[in-house]
């Protein structure tokens, strides 16, 4: 039986492209919305922000975006998120519109969370996003900082992560689920993952303190996770790469998170 927390891709793609999507009502909670949209060389997706601001995340092909106020012709490098080099997105504020035309086969994904409009639509271009390998030994795996705190947005944080074969990430295991700040904060998140070689899986526990939620998660390519709560590592295991792409956001656009002190010792060796 396929675990709750597990958002699999339509059997068939939506007439606008889209291939799964999460919204707060569908998911149980209050704050982010993620979508993965494929589209054909020449099909456009147009779309109204309305209350929520938007970051696109070009995850493969080239494409042209234009909003109510900016556009950016022909962005888009990478031909696969495997290529690991940063890619180029979009960020449009709520209460503005976008369109996107796809020049070539484009795997799209849409990262939405509550706005108050305060901001202006903007490219981030790659040489923009943080670039960092996070861990050691086999913790290791590189980071790349699309939409972090430190850059102007209203609630939405956008990440995605590649875990080398036999590595470990989001770890050691953090949770992020108490309004407790300076110490926690509390941050709603998902996570859509891409496999190489696309028939591999990935490994994902998502438990709390009182294992009133622990489930160990089977993850194939293309499939989203939903973490309302508790700790979250993954796993990739021999012989494939794991990709995959994280939004959260919450009543403070921060992250500020706690180690499951089980494990906690593994970052004082």
């Amino acid at each position: 039986m396929t675990s709750k927390l597990i958002v699999p891709l339509r059997e068939r793609p939506a007439e606008d492209g889209s291939m799964l999507r999460i919204t707060p009502e569908s998911a149980g909670w209050q704050y982010v919305g993620f979508e993965a949209v494929k589209l054909e060389a020449g099909q456009s997706l147009r779309r109204e922000t309305g209350e929520n601001e938007v970051c696109l995340v070009l995850l493969s092909g080239r494409a042209s975006v234009s909003t109510s106020k900016a556009s950016w012709p022909e962005i888009g490098r990478r031909m696969s998120v495997f290529e690991k080099i940063p890619p180029y997105s979009v960020y449009v504020p709520s209460g503005d519109r976008y369109e996107l035309t796809a020049l070539t086969d484009v795997e799209l994904a849409v990262c939405a969370a509550p706005g108050k409009g305060g901001h202006e639509a903007r490219l981030i271009a790659p040489e923009q996003v943080g670039v960092e390998k996070r861990g050691s030994g086999s913790m290791e795996r590189l980071v790349h900082n699309i939409l972090p705190e430190r850059e102007p947005a209203d609630s939405l944080l956008v990440v995605e992560v590649f875990t080398p074969e036999g590595h470990w990430s989001s770890y050691p295991p953090h949770k992020h689920d108490r309004d407790a700040l300076p110490d926690e904060s509390l941050l709603e998140e998902t996570y859509y993952f891409r496999v190489e070689p696309e028939q591999g899986f990935a490994v994902q526990r998502v438990y709390t303190d009182d294992r009133s939620l622990d489930e160990t998660l089977t993850v194939k390519n293309g499939q989203a996770v939903l973490v309302p709560k508790g700790y979250h590592p993954v796993s990739a295991p021999a012989g494939y790469e794991v990709y995959y792409l994280n939004v959260m956001a919450g009543p403070v656009r921060t992250w500020r998170f706690c180690n499951d002190p089980d494990h906690e010792w593994m970052l004082k060796k």
